[in-house]
């Protein structure tokens, strides 16, 4: 009882103190809610109180939203910077994916991390009940927690690969029309718009961004090098470095254009026969374990019956 005691007596007291801190911080809190509220009644909308506002959001918005925004600044927080700057990186060459930043990509790994853990616990306590002991709990949970963190971190890397690949694909024939584009008059900035408005990929994107850089003052150069750099593509990256020269050494853009087409569909064929080489010892394993015994089945099948029927009589 006197134990029971004094944790209502704790829960009341640590009540008290969150009213009390909540009424203290009331007032530093107005400023921001007419901000909102001015925010809505701007939209269009006509409200009176923060209610309205509140309510006129999804659940996911009022509910979940805010917990992951704070656990999201806490981690951005105690992560070293040099650790954000790398995963930024990765999540800008993978596309962006879901809009996330370092810090959500963060969270994403502690939820990820936790369900998993929650996942492979009750699993090992099911098994445990029939089969095993306390061991296969813990190395069951262990397993799956360690699964749930790196989960995120491999999705992250297909999504990266992906990504890669598809610029390497879109390359050949944006340079294509990049030539034709210069070599009929229009400027670099003039065809890199047509292979935007021409092609709807990821490399047409990267594309689109660059133009909007250099609209926004950016130089041209620094702007292709941080693509160049941000893609870790190897043969765009060599394509804009030979751009970028070009432009400051006055070469004629048409020319390195024509060169780096010729360059890129010689790579991308030396690339295809490659892969085709490489068939062969792929097909390997399939064939040894999966058609082989099917044809020995198909073909000795019948002569086996017929040899094990001459013995029978």
């Amino acid at each position: 009882m006197a134990l029971l005691a004094a944790l209502v007596a704790g829960v009341a007291i640590f009540l008290i103190v969150l009213g009390l801190g909540a009424n203290l911080h009331q007032g530093t809190q107005s400023d921001i809610i007419e901000a909102r509220l001015a925010q809505f009644n701007a939209s269009g909308r006509v409200v009176t109180n923060l209610s309205e506002v509140e309510l006129s959001l999804s659940f996911f918005d009022r509910v979940i939203r805010p917990p992951l925004e704070r656990l999201a600044n806490w981690t951005a927080r105690v992560t070293p910077a040099a650790r954000q700057s790398i995963l930024e990186d990765r999540l800008i060459l993978a596309g962006r994916p879901a809009g996330l930043n370092a810090a959500s990509f963060f969270v994403l790994q502690m939820i990820s991390f936790v369900v998993l853990a929650v996942v492979g616990l009750l699993l090992s306590i099911w098994l445990t009940a029939s089969t095993y002991g306390f061991t296969l709990v813990i190395v069951g949970t262990l397993f799956f927690a360690i699964l749930g963190y790196l989960l995120p971190t491999l999705i992250l890397n297909i999504a990266v690969n992906r990504h890669k690949h598809e610029l390497i694909i879109a390359l050949p024939s944006a340079l294509d029309l990049l030539t034709i584009s210069v070599e009929a008059g229009l400027g670099f900035d003039a065809a890199l718009t047509r292979v935007t408005d021409k092609y709807h990929n990821v490399l047409s994107n990267e594309f689109a961004r660059v133009l909007s850089e250099i609209r926004l003052g950016r130089p041209r150069h620094e702007a292709l090098s941080d693509m160049g750099m941000r893609s870790n593509v190897e043969e765009l990256n060599t394509f804009i470095q030979a751009v970028v020269q070009s432009e400051q050494l006055g070469v004629g853009i048409a020319n390195v254009l024509r060169i780096q087409s010729e360059e890129i569909r010689r790579r991308r064929r030396q690339r295809a026969e490659e892969a085709g080489q490489k068939a062969p010892l792929k097909m390997l394993f399939p064939m040894v374990f999966c058609i082989f015994p099917t044809l020995f089945v198909v073909l000795l099948g019948p002569a086996i019956i017929k040899v094990f029927g001459e013995f029978s009589h």
